[in-house]
């Protein structure tokens, strides 16, 4: 859409943001999903996309995988492990994640 160009109040608008150090992708990345029942591969995602992803009744359990930290703002940090694996059939059993901050290595 052209910038100064009116809209109606109804018009759905769809924003994209990157920091400044960063360049903006060629195309938005898709939110994960749990397809067909699987465990999606959830690694490298953010906690909180991760949670999104699964059903609202998961049991999920995250812990600091470099220094027992407590998770407070889940779209800060990174899924560096999961269980189940991905592909496996998700039937109600809890899920667990280790995750890192978005700077530091898994």
């Amino acid at each position: 859409m052209a910038p100064g160009k009116v809209v109606a109040t109804d018009t759905t608008l769809d924003f994209g943001a990157v920091k400044l150090a960063e360049t903006c992708p060629a195309a938005d990345k898709r939110e994960p999903e749990a397809a067909a029942g699987k465990m999606p591969d959830l690694t490298g995602e953010s906690v909180k996309a991760a949670r999104n992803a699964l059903d609202s009744g998961t049991s999920i359990t995250v812990t600091d995988a470099a220094e027992g930290r407590m998770l407070l703002m889940e779209s800060n940090w990174k899924v560096c492990s999961q269980l189940p694996s991905p592909g496996t059939a998700l039937n109600g059993q809890p899920v667990e994640f280790s995750a890192v901050k978005f700077d530091e290595s898994c």
